[in-house]
């Protein structure tokens, strides 16, 4: 697989943020059962306990919590299916990410703090927990991808994607309409 380089993922870029902003769509939803396996999935379920059901995120120790155990605003890895695509390449390969859930929709910092999301009849509240890019990721899709995950732009429209929780358990199907909640005032 031939990585983008950082002129294809500049070249890229208006593609990506013409992402939606209220209104998006749930394109891909991806349960790791464990470490390096992926499931791709047309319809999952969603816990508050659990996260994505059949997900080994609470299996996965945080060097963010106190005892070393699974973060609890981090049960779900988002990121924007635009960007994924362009990173990706391949369709195929798009799971690789390890991002539970693929949206078409906004990820930048002025759009999602932490607010809620609707997708199917579950809502999810995107956290304040940073989802940074790993060494997996570069191996997958490049170092100038990680790269530009770094940039001001990257960091800005939070193109590594975002961390979330459930707070209203449901069940999610691939091509959900996703809808942000913004709070009062």
């Amino acid at each position: 697989m031939e990585f983008r380089t950082t002129d294809q993922l500049q070249a890229g870029l208006a593609e990506v943020e013409r992402s939606p902003i209220d209104n998006g769509t749930l394109e891909l939803i991806v349960r790791r059962p464990a470490v390096d396996e992926r499931e791709v999935l047309d319809e999952a379920a969603l816990g508050v306990a659990e996260g994505l059901v059949g997900d080994s995120w609470n299996q996965r120790g945080s060097s963010r919590t106190g005892d070393g155990g699974p973060h609890p605003d981090m049960q779900l890895n988002i990121i924007n299916s635009r960007f994924l695509a362009l990173i990706a390449g391949d369709p195929e390969r798009m799971a690789l990410a390890g991002d539970q859930l693929a949206v078409d929709l906004s990820l930048g910092s002025d759009n999602l703090p932490p607010w809620s999301l609707w997708i199917g009849d579950s809502v999810i509240e995107v956290t304040d927990q940073p989802h940074t890019g790993c060494a997996k990721f570069t191996k997958r899709f490049g170092l100038d991808a990680f790269h530009f995950l770094k940039t001001d732009v990257g960091q800005a429209m939070n193109l590594r994607g975002i961390n979330a929780r459930v707070v209203v358990p449901g069940t999610i199907r691939r091509g959900d309409r996703i809808t942000v909640e913004r709070p009062a005032g």
